[in-house]
């Protein structure tokens, strides 16, 4: 699938369940409880990689907690280094730390996509996400200009609609308008997100099955 196919069909997704959606956003809002809601988020990219073009369902409320507090572990590894960056630029004052801090931010983010996947393809495995060369490997398979390009798009789909949600929601917040608008807002922008890595990761395997394929054809 292309870029301009990956993005279209992520963006149509998550309103072929409006039902799902809203509980979605009412887990994220609830402290705790947000953890289900971050497994639930793994089981939408491993159920596109098994070729699911529907909203999986909240069974197994156990699982997808556990899950959730993987994927938080992930992601706080993933965060150390940027984090600590961050923390030199205001010990240190002056640009270099924070120069650092924001190259090392980006280029984690560019991994840690691949990453997440990555630990959904092998079943909420957190290893699988640290596995670099693994990683690296599958962004090679999809070809770095059409993955670059798709991050640059998600950055600015995520970025820009997350600074939307978050001012009309802020904007609203004493009217029930403001808690709609973030409810389904980063409900929306969470099933939108995990879709598309999926479906980016998911091409990777297309690419390695055609290359394992034709390297079989031409030794024959």
């Amino acid at each position: 699938m292309n870029i301009i196919g990956n993005i279209s069909d992520s963006l149509q997704f998550p309103i072929k369940n409006w039902v799902k959606m809203i509980i979605l956003g009412i887990i994220l809002i609830i402290p705790i409880v947000n953890f289900i809601g971050l497994g639930y988020y793994l089981r939408i990219i491993k159920s596109t990689l098994a070729g699911l073009d529907e909203l999986p369902n909240f069974l197994g409320v156990g699982e997808l907690f556990i899950d959730g507090i993987k994927l938080l572990i992930v992601g706080i590894i993933y965060a150390i280094v940027p984090l600590i960056l961050y923390a030199l630029s205001f010990a240190f004052p002056g640009p270099i730390f924070l120069i650092i801090a924001i190259i090392s931010a980006i280029i984690i983010s560019i991994f840690a996509y691949m990453g997440m996947a990555n630990m959904a393809y092998y079943n909420s495995e957190i290893g699988a996400a640290l596995r670099y060369r693994e990683i690296l490997d599958r962004i090679t398979a999809i070809g770095w200009g059409k993955y670059m390009l798709w991050w640059i798009i998600m950055m600015i789909i995520i970025t820009g609609a997350g600074s939307i949600i978050g001012i009309v929601g802020g904007i609203l917040l004493f009217f029930v308008g403001g808690f709609l608008v973030f409810l389904l807002g980063y409900s929306y922008l969470a099933i939108f997100q995990a879709r598309s890595i999926a479906l980016i990761f998911a091409s990777s395997e297309n690419t390695r099955y055609m290359n394992k394929k034709n390297h079989a054809r031409l030794n024959n």
